[in-house]
């Protein structure tokens, strides 16, 4: 359930051809720590680049965060993407929602997010493949500190490139 189809060092190393080699047609994105940081309305360095990339190779692609419209909306309007606040991850409300609002097959989705016990365990009980890259930079609250540090024993020995 804890266990990612693949791992990567960031979202900027998932290539269409790695989805490809997966058989993916369609991504659901976690926003905190994926794409940018922690409550930070700015994408990484790269991001705007690696979703034209995902865009030119039909790849589909869709947000679903466990945050509120708030933040969620002028994100998604940034990066040019629909989306799926209060997705309630590791449920599979959010998930269910992106793949019909998509009309893809769960069998060609991958969820891409940094962590285990909400995107990775979502993804497994949802039933599609997972990505996880390592967090853009470590929280700093409590909760946050705890859920990372249930995770280490857990987390891929090796990400990739």
């Amino acid at each position: 359930m804890f266990i990612p189809t693949r791992a990567y060092r960031s979202i900027l190393s998932v290539t269409p051809d790695v989805l490809r080699e997966m058989g993916v047609r369609a991504i659901i994105l976690d926003i905190d720590n994926t794409c940018t940081t922690h409550d930070n309305p700015v994408p990484i360095e790269g991001l705007m680049e690696w979703l034209d990339e995902m865009r030119t190779n039909d790849i589909k692609m869709m947000i679903v965060s466990n945050n509120h419209e708030p933040r969620v909306a002028p994100f998604a309007k940034l990066l040019g993407l629909p989306y799926v606040c209060e997705g309630a991850k590791p449920l599979p409300k959010g998930y269910r929602e992106a793949v019909r609002k998509m009309g893809v097959k769960k069998r060609h989705v991958v969820t891409i997010g940094d962590q285990l016990f909400t995107d990775i365990l979502g993804a497994s009980i949802f039933g599609i493949k997972s990505i996880l890259v390592k967090p853009i930079e470590l929280e700093k609250t409590r909760l946050f500190k705890l859920k990372r540090a249930l995770e280490i024993p857990l987390l891929p020995r090796r990400y990739r490139d």
